[in-house]
């Protein structure tokens, strides 16, 4: 029901339009906003309104399209809030995205599948990985043997494989024996 609304709209030509002109050191780019307010989410009486707005951005030069998206929300769009509204959706969808990638194909194996879980398993799954994810991030933050042995052995992937492999065939008495036994074998003690 929303974008037949939206498609209502824009046939009439009444949707609210507003178009910026950005340099992006290489070339001219032409972002237009296209916005309305308070549109139903569904066809029923009951639908939530919500506040809709697009932005399509072209190359000045040749017309080519090089972003298009779509995002609603709660806050009133305006001429004046409507490019802040889109880059900070942007902003949102990016780490969203980008955290997920990590999660998903950088060791972490967080898949789709954990929501098939019995009961309480797909959340207890997802917060074992979140909490991982979370402390490895602190560990790279702080701790500068882990950082260096990190960086030596390249992606995460690499990292968990050789971690996954000691822990089979040795015993560590603590987190601390791992890594300076990785350091050591990595030739990275260098006194």
């Amino acid at each position: 029901m929303l974008y037949q609304t939206v498609a209502v709209l824009a046939a009439n030509q009444v949707l609210a339009t507003r178009q910026v002109r950005r340099w992006n050191g290489r070339f001219g780019e032409i972002d237009t906003y296209h916005y309305a307010n308070q549109l139903p989410l569904r066809g029923d009486q009951a639908a939530m309104q919500v506040n809709w707005c697009e932005i399509t951005t072209n190359r000045e030069d040749t017309g080519e399209q090089l972003y298009h998206n779509a995002f609603i929300t709660d806050f009133e769009i305006r001429d004046t809030n409507v490019e802040a509204i889109v880059r900070d959706r942007r902003a949102r969808w990016k780490v969203e995205n980008e955290n997920n990638n990590v999660l998903k194909t950088k060791g972490y194996h967080l898949e789709h599948n954990f929501g098939h879980g019995s009961q309480y398993l797909a959340s207890l799954l997802l917060t074992l990985n979140l909490l991982a994810f979370l402390f490895h991030t602190i560990l790279d933050l702080v701790d500068d043997k882990y950082r260096l042995i990190r960086q030596t052995l390249g992606s995460r992937r690499t990292f968990f494989q050789d971690l996954e492999t000691l822990l089979r065939y040795f015993v560590f008495a603590n987190w601390e024996d791992v890594l300076n036994f990785m350091y050591k074998g990595l030739e990275l003690d260098t006194g």
